[in-house]
């Protein structure tokens, strides 16, 4: 596997900002997330690393290794993508060991079986391995995509919201499959999504990015508790953390401006008195969804709570973040 960086990365399309002067490494065996809503910056960053695209300012290395101007073939990098691209005529056994036929690469045909059933018995899919693509579903498909990444021997993966088009149950499975393998194989991957709960399930490192900037870089359990900004902290957290007037509560610091309350740093029985104005039952919990002095907000508390739309109840921060003016935070 191999490190990656960015250094001073920007790209610009016409008038349009894609990269700014981005910086960033990806640990050798790292999984990297990148975060952030459309127009961000994410996709460009996969496609800098890939090759299909090179910077206008800046360096790509790979393993300390200059590859802004190579080809993607020369980076020996793959990318899976959202669509599953696959060759729909061919078995999933031709399509995985599509790759492996390249002219470059060479690989004898034992090795090619070898590693296609290798690849096969870790998705999943060996019983399927001579259906064609146009028998598989949704999910199924995902795999043999991403399984046609799997056996080659490459630097980096690259993986652009691969599955973001499944259903829950197959985006909760894929994410795990994914995770075995990436540990497994000890794989230097760089992943884009929207989902947060993917970044907090699957990433060692975090990347947020806001319009071509990166604006946070840690694991994202750092991000998570020390978000350099209002816009660092929504990226993560399912509910998204609260952000209020920092008047609402007292005691707030000097030039701060807004507060930042996970749902789960809400403390309830004492403190300012709020309404509930709705009670979501999941099981394992409940959310309250408050309001105080006409400011929504959403907190957590016992799931057989007997709390009720119109009861009253007071709360109080706890572990409180602060922000100013131009919603940067005030440590």
């Amino acid at each position: 596997m191999a490190e990656v960086s960015l250094q001073n990365i920007s790209r610009r399309y016409g008038d349009q900002v894609a990269l700014d002067d981005v910086t960033m490494t990806v640990p050798d065996g790292a999984f990297v997330v990148l975060l952030g809503p459309t127009g961000a910056g994410k996709t460009t960053t996969l496609r800098m690393v890939s090759g299909l695209d090179k910077p206008d300012v800046g360096k790509v290395l790979i393993n300390g290794e200059d590859v802004s101007r190579h080809t993607p073939a020369q980076r020996n990098v793959a990318m899976v993508f959202q669509q599953y691209s696959l060759y729909p005529h061919l078995s999933v056994r031709q399509n995985l060991a599509f790759p492996l036929k390249s002219p470059m690469l060479r690989t004898p045909e034992d090795e090619i079986t070898r590693k296609v059933a290798e690849v096969a018995e870790t998705l999943q899919i060996s019983h399927k391995l001579d259906n064609k693509a146009t028998e598989l579903s949704g999910g199924e498909m995902q795999r043999v995509s991403i399984g046609r990444a799997l056996v080659r021997d490459l630097q980096i993966y690259l993986m652009d919201e691969p599955l973001s088009s499944l259903d829950a149950k197959l985006r909760s499975d894929l994410r795990i499959v994914l995770k075995r393998i990436q540990t497994s194989l000890g794989a230097t991957m760089l992943y884009v999504t929207h989902d947060q709960i993917e970044a907090m399930t699957m990433a060692t490192h975090v990347g947020v990015l806001d319009h071509g900037k990166l604006v946070q870089f840690g694991p994202p359990r750092e991000i998570y508790q020390n978000p350099v900004s209002i816009y660092a902290a929504s990226r993560l957290g399912s509910p998204k953390i609260n952000i209020l007037p920092a008047d609402v509560f007292p005691a707030a610091p000097g030039g701060a401006h807004s507060i930042g309350l996970r749902p789960e740093h809400i403390g309830i029985g004492e403190g300012a008195e709020t309404r509930v104005v709705r009670v979501e039952h999941l099981g394992d919990q409940t959310r309250l969804h408050l309001s105080l002095n006409g400011h929504d907000l959403i907190t957590l508390t016992d799931p057989h709570s007997p709390l009720a739309k119109g009861d009253t109840l007071r709360i109080s921060p706890q572990s409180p973040l602060y922000f100013d003016a131009n919603g940067d935070r005030i440590t």
